[in-house]
């Protein structure tokens, strides 16, 4: 009898939603695992990233010809981060034992090619053992070029960002304020908890988006406008910030949590854009991946100085691999602070 597994639980993509998520979304299969070939790797995912971007790369309604990623089509895994062990290798790269951070899926067991792998697990002393799909990964390099490239931050700079609570948002509103050490920080965030947790972390002022009054608490608090706006939800938070960013002022689109389930975008202000002749700049960290080690040393050096607090910034859920979805779904239900990542049980 074989050591190693020959058939896996999967979470396949049965039915590709054109609006919010269903029950008959996903389909949980058990699949037959092939046999190893060079150069690819047998690896058990032993946590998942959650990302709002895995609903726009499931969407039923979009042009894959304009996606910047691989869509995920009916009947394969859905793709995503995480760190896997490796179980077995045919692999000059990846010994078996290694844990390792890459593109995987929704998946017990997997083979991948050794390019999926993108780098050895990263360790920190005194840090979280999955730092990797937080601070050090994804949402730490698009925080970081979001803040230097696309922003271009600097100490005079008024700036305001949605979805402060959210794993990018909190890392951005820290890198504003502890590094760059930009004039005035105000987060977005839904609910005083997770307000007062965006002001613990660095923000002058937080927003409560569930307020009744939340647009004009904006306007209040914004008498020479926003030079720029750090947008993570579109819908109408958008709405309401495109007047409140001053006449040549910059708007980083790094997310639309509001409007990936299908809801329209209304927006009755986009003439704010003509007007004052904003600037809008979509943020995709794959542009940048080819500096992601020195963001990553930068990133390492801020944590270690203190300048970046983890502490609070990941939300690790213990999962049962029939729970993924579920886990997941929270990220469009306001149920996670930080990273929310998946812990397979």
């Amino acid at each position: 009898m074989s050591s190693h597994p020959t058939t896996s639980r999967v979470w396949t993509l049965a039915e590709p939603p054109t609006g919010p998520i269903t029950s008959s979304t996903f389909s949980l299969e058990t699949q037959d695992l092939p046999e190893l070939k060079d150069g690819q790797v047998l690896v058990q995912p032993t946590h998942l990233s959650n990302d709002p971007a895995q609903r726009t790369w499931m969407d039923g309604d979009t042009d894959p010809r304009r996606l910047y990623a691989p869509p995920i089509l009916k009947g394969q895994s859905v793709t995503a981060g995480g760190i896997a062990k490796v179980i077995k290798s045919k692999s000059s790269k990846w010994k078996e034992g290694q844990e390792v951070s890459g593109t995987f899926g929704w998946y017990e067991y997997a083979v991948v090619d050794e390019s999926q792998i993108q780098s050895e697990a990263i360790k920190i002393p005194g840090q979280s053992p999955v730092i990797s799909l937080s601070f050090l990964g994804g949402i730490g390099l698009t925080a970081y070029f979001g803040v230097f490239d696309v922003c271009k931050l600097e100490k005079d700079s008024v700036v305001v960002v949605s979805g402060a609570a959210g794993a990018v948002g909190s890392t951005v509103v820290q890198i504003a304020k502890k590094v760059v050490g930009c004039k005035k920080v105000i987060g977005i965030a839904g609910g005083k908890e997770k307000c007062d947790w965006v002001k613990s972390l660095g923000a002058d002022e937080c927003v409560d988006y569930k307020s009744s009054s939340y647009a004009k608490d904006l306007k209040d608090l914004l008498p020479d406008y926003a030079d720029v706006y750090f947008d993570n939800v579109g819908g109408e938070i958008l709405d309401v910030m495109l007047p409140l960013v001053k006449r040549y002022g910059k708007i980083a689109v790094c997310g639309s949590i509001a409007n990936y389930n299908g809801e329209p975008m209304k927006l009755k202000n986009w003439r704010e854009v003509i007007y004052n002749r904003l600037h809008i700049q979509g943020l995709i960290i794959f542009d940048y991946l080819d500096r992601a080690g020195q963001a990553i040393s930068d990133l390492s050096g801020w944590i270690k100085d203190g300048k970046i607090e983890t502490t609070g910034g990941e939300m690790i859920v213990d999962t049962k691999f029939e729970d993924i979805p579920a886990t997941w779904q929270m990220l469009f239900e306001g149920g996670n602070k930080g990273k929310l990542i998946t812990k397979l049980q």
